[in-house]
């Protein structure tokens, strides 16, 4: 048995993601003055390219921190103790920003769903035209859920709560969608938007960012949990969003870079590109399957009902990532420890189920920087791993790959 893979891992989590040689190149250089002209611009242009890639004229601000600080900044600016919030549930990271919002002081009220369909807009119309005392102050979704694959639909989200004449706040997390899939920020009518530098953008973990509303920035004058370093209201006086303290200068070199090579294939090219190799990718899991369809429902509770065949977790083709494929395996089969043979046999990286999903779903980012052989060989050591796990499945998911790559 080989348990000593030569070459280079192929990594497929669904972030951080492989970062692309032009990025780390970019990164390797000396240390530049954050306060000189020649760091400025480069920060300058770092801001305006993500600004693009939101599609916002509005205001971004960026910190040093994951995904999470971005989460914190955006309650800690709009919301006070004692305020409610509308979660809409999607999964594992849908629950953690409900536990963030708890340990805050903030009341979260939880519009529950199965984690393969995500919420009906309709359910977040009714739930706020019975709030006529208007005590919902935001309602926050994820867009991407990175531990299912389930994408909401965010304009329709906002349509909804206009819909019920509701003044509520719409806050959105796009970590695993920025820069894979479209994002409309102004005409969607976002109010703030959260993301990070690990997954569409290319980028080693570290910056996080917040697209934040005219309308928001303005809530944010009149209440809001104590804040310091995540403070808008401080950032909006520094030019350009710059840093309380010492700025990543060595991270912003890369996203510079970043925004340079997708501004270079171009962002419609790119959404392209991804929604190909999510349909490759689902083409090779159902087939494995043998097109298995079962009733299972998943919630925080776990799965309800048997899995007979394998199967992508998000089951509503309207609602299926670009990103990040989850797969559920049949009952009786541990996922971990196909992912256990994947990286010591085979030298393939790929994500695990998270909370309830842990032992039963694993997860094939196909995010970022990343091309048709990469994702072929990917596939390819997948159905490599499920026969020496002896995971029933029909053989040839990467011809059905392939199939789908060539329409």
């Amino acid at each position: 048995m080989n348990t000593s893979p030569r070459g280079r891992q192929f990594f497929f989590n669904p972030g951080p993601t492989n970062i692309p040689d032009r990025i780390l190149g970019a990164m390797h250089r000396a240390t530049l003055d954050f306060h000189s002209d020649e760091f400025l611009a480069i920060h300058r242009a770092a801001h305006a390219g993500t600004k693009r890639i939101l599609k916002t004229k509005q205001n971004l601000f960026l910190y040093a921190a994951n995904g999470h600080g971005a989460w914190e900044a955006s309650l800690v600016n709009l919301l006070s103790p004692g305020d409610k919030v509308l979660m809409l549930e999607s999964g594992h990271f849908s629950m953690s920003w409900e536990e963030m919002c708890k340990d805050l002081g903030i009341v979260v009220e939880t519009i529950h769903a199965d984690w393969r369909k995500g919420v009906d807009p309709a359910e977040v119309t009714k739930r706020l035209k019975q709030d006529g005392k208007g005590e919902i102050k935001a309602v926050l979704v994820v867009h991407n859920e990175t531990a299912t694959g389930l994408v909401h639909p965010i304009a329709d989200i906002r349509r909804a709560i206009d819909a019920a004449k509701h003044a509520a706040l719409l806050l959105t997390d796009t970590i695993s969608g920025l820069g894979c899939m479209d994002f409309r920020f102004d005409e969607w009518g976002v109010d703030v938007a959260v993301s990070g530098s690990q997954k569409g953008l290319m980028m080693p973990t570290g910056l996080s960012l917040t697209g934040v509303s005219n309308k928001a920035l303005e809530a944010s004058k009149k209440g809001g949990l104590p804040r310091h370093y995540w403070s808008w209201r401080d950032a909006v006086k520094r030019e350009p969003q710059k840093f309380p303290g010492t700025t990543p200068v060595h991270l912003f070199f890369g996203l510079e870079e970043a925004v340079k090579q997708m501004d270079e294939e171009g962002l419609d090219a790119i959404f392209a590109r991804h929604r190909r190799f999510a349909r490759a990718t689902r083409a090779a899991v159902t087939h494995w399957g043998g097109g298995a369809k079962s009733s299972v429902t998943v919630s925080a509770k776990g799965f309800s009902g048997p899995v007979k065949g394998i199967e992508v977790l998000a089951n509503d083709p309207a609602r299926t990532s670009s990103s990040v494929t989850a797969i559920v395996l049949p009952d009786g089969h541990d996922a971990n420890a196909l992912r256990t043979v994947a990286i010591k046999r085979f030298n393939l990286s790929l994500g695990g189920g998270l909370g309830p999903l842990g032992g039963r779903v694993f997860r094939i980012g196909h995010m970022g920087d990343l091309n048709e052989p990469m994702l072929l060989g990917a596939i390819a050591t997948v159905e490599l791993a499920l026969g020496a796990c002896r995971v029933p499945h029909q053989q040839g998911g990467i011809t059905a790959a392939i199939a789908a790559l060539a329409e």
